[in-house]
């Protein structure tokens, strides 16, 4: 065989040494080749008229990179670039192609255009890393690798931005004029630098790990670790436009060791970031450990979060539900496992958001009643020392009723066991008067409770703020809830006072009389089956007709979309 590239031509007829490297055969002068390789000198020495392929076994680098040897052996000008000059190295030092066997020899002449043309540029340092691939295990034994390293972590430390720009948190608002959500430097650039902002990520997993733990360890400023941790994981698992795709279990290494790599400082990393991070290596079953530190990090940045940012969908064929409710919950009580401010301002925005999230998978009909229940009732306790009332879980109910209509009114009524009619609104009160999804006894509880409140009032000369507390007011037993003293005279006081009295009657009456006709219509139930189509469709007849009655729903309201009368038994039951 022979070989042709740039007028260099090895002729076999001129050639009297065969050397295969990786599969591809070399045929080469032998005279040539002592002149330069010790290594080769030794093994022709002894085996002049063999094939000495067998006696290289382990020979670094690839055809390509003896190629340029082959050319050097026959004196021909070599085309270094960072690329292929660590390769070439390694090679020149197996061959013991080095000074003192030959003047002016390959291995010198690869650690001079190092030193003069690769270390001292940021992107020619981390393209000749990046080359090491092959040949790491000899390049680590040359102190190739902690050179490449020390090239690249000397400038990082003296210019922290040729990481890239720190990640922009959301909550921070639109300070700067940073783009793609990343801050703007404000350190005065003191000449043109040779570098790409993305030279970084294009490195493999194993040689990123290498600098991005070389940089931790000399203490470059956390921003900037973390802006680059999160890029990386932008182009080699998220796949962003321009990025690169990698097989699955190549994914789910480099998310469980960006995260192991993330510094711990709580304001780094926004939450969008991390609700990102844990969806992926929920679908790339990631370690569970992995998943787990993800859950705490959201724990504590969770007053940060939006409702989107907790809608992450449920995996693995066996789960009904739309979305990952467990996971909340663990990342919830992270939250307060971790939570030691003075600050209330957060604990509001948490019972906010989570009474959010319950009226968004309230929504999700394959949600099971118990889970519901489960996170209501977790809603609740995030508000537990907050003056806050019970509107939103109010709201959540209903939203679960009107998806859920197949309920039984036992059921109905566990899903309801968890809302505080005396925390709720007085419009959450009329809301629920005229509410047709409610059962029976809540409509009854809400109805007392309004009364009890109107009549302590009424009594004390309180008025009631909006979370259904009395406040008192200046008047005693003659003040009159709602009244403005300064724009009425005591007589329209009085007159207001007496109606507000008979109304006030007047519902007690009703309470009663619903209160009958509710254990009534249980009695009949009971005595019916409750299971056949013509006691749902009479029960939800009577339903109507009792709210009518009461003045808990009106004419307008005829065509409206009633939930207990569409449908009253499980689907299971219906077969």
């Amino acid at each position: 065989m022979s070989m042709k590239e740039d007028g260099l031509l090895i002729a076999s007829a001129l050639s009297d040494v065969q050397i295969n490297v990786h599969g591809v055969h070399f045929r080469l002068k032998k005279k040539l080749l002592v002149a330069k390789s010790a290594k080769l000198a030794k093994l022709l020495e002894k085996n002049q008229h063999e094939d000495i392929s067998h006696l290289l076994p382990d020979i670094p680098g690839d055809s390509q990179t003896f190629e340029l040897a082959a050319k050097f052996f026959y004196g021909h000008e070599l085309n270094l670039s960072a690329e292929n000059v660590i390769p070439l190295a390694c090679l020149a030092h197996y061959l013991e192609m080095t000074d003192d066997f030959s003047p002016n020899n390959l291995y010198d002449r690869c650690l001079s255009f190092m030193e003069q043309w690769v270390f001292p540029s940021w992107n020619e340092s981390i393209k000749a890393f990046q080359s090491t691939e092959l040949v790491i295990r000899q390049a680590l034994e040359l102190g190739l690798i902690n050179s490449c390293l020390d090239s690249i972590v000397s400038k990082a430390i003296s210019k922290p931005d040729l990481l890239g720009k720190p990640i922009k948190n959301p909550m921070d608002g639109d300070s700067g004029d940073g783009k793609n959500g990343y801050y703007p430097s404000a350190r005065r650039r003191l000449y043109v630098p040779d570098w790409k902002q993305d030279q970084l990520i294009t490195l493999t997993l194993q040689h990123y790990l290498f600098v991005m733990t070389a940089m931790i360890h000399k203490g470059i400023q956390s921003e900037y670790i973390t802006g680059c941790l999160l890029r990386y994981l932008e182009k080699w698992v998220y796949c962003v436009v321009g990025g690169v795709g990698l097989p699955l279990h190549k994914k789910r290494e480099v998310i469980e060791q960006v995260e192991k790599l993330l510094p711990d400082e709580r304001e780094l990393v926004p939450f969008k970031y991390l609700s990102e991070m844990l969806r992926s290596a929920i679908t790339l079953q990631a370690s569970l450990d992995c998943r787990n530190r993800l859950e705490i990090r959201m724990g504590k940045k969770l007053n940060e979060a939006t409702v989107v940012d907790l809608l992450i969908p449920s995996q693995g064929y066996a789960r009904e539900e739309k979305y990952d409710t467990e996971c909340i919950g663990r990342i919830v009580k992270s939250f307060y496992a971790n939570y030691n401010s003075s600050d209330s301002a957060e604990l509001v925005g948490v019972t906010e958001l989570i009474e959010e999230f319950l009226s968004e998978v309230a929504s999700d009909v394959a949600l099971k009643k118990d889970t519901f229940i489960s996170l209501a009732e977790m809603a609740i306790a995030t508000s537990l020392g907050i003056q806050r009332n019970t509107d939103g879980i109010y709201r959540a109910i209903d939203i679960y009723l009107g998806k859920h209509g197949y309920l039984t009114e036992t059921e109905r009524e566990e899903v309801c066991r968890v809302l505080d009619c005396h925390k709720m609104s007085q419009e959450a009160r009329e809301h629920a008067r005229q509410n047709e999804r409610l059962p029976l006894r809540v409509v009854v509880q809400v109805l007392y409770v309004g009364h009890l409140q109107l009549r302590d009032a009424i009594a004390n000369g309180d008025m009631l703020d909006s979370y259904g507390r009395c406040q008192r007011v200046e008047g005693g037993e003659n003040a009159v809830v709602g009244v403005d003293r300064d724009n009425h005279s005591q007589g329209t006081a009085a007159s207001e006072e007496e109606l507000l009295r008979a109304e006030m009657k007047d519902m007690d009456d009703r309470v009663m009389e619903l209160e009958k006709e509710c254990c009534r219509m249980r009695i009949e139930m009971e005595k019916s089956g409750g299971g056949s189509h013509s006691v749902v469709k009479k029960k939800g007849s009577m339903w109507k007709q009792l709210k009518r009655k009461f003045g808990c729903i009106r004419n307008s309201m005829h065509e409206c979309n009633c939930q207990v009368k569409k449908k009253k038994v499980h689907p299971k039951n219906c077969a």
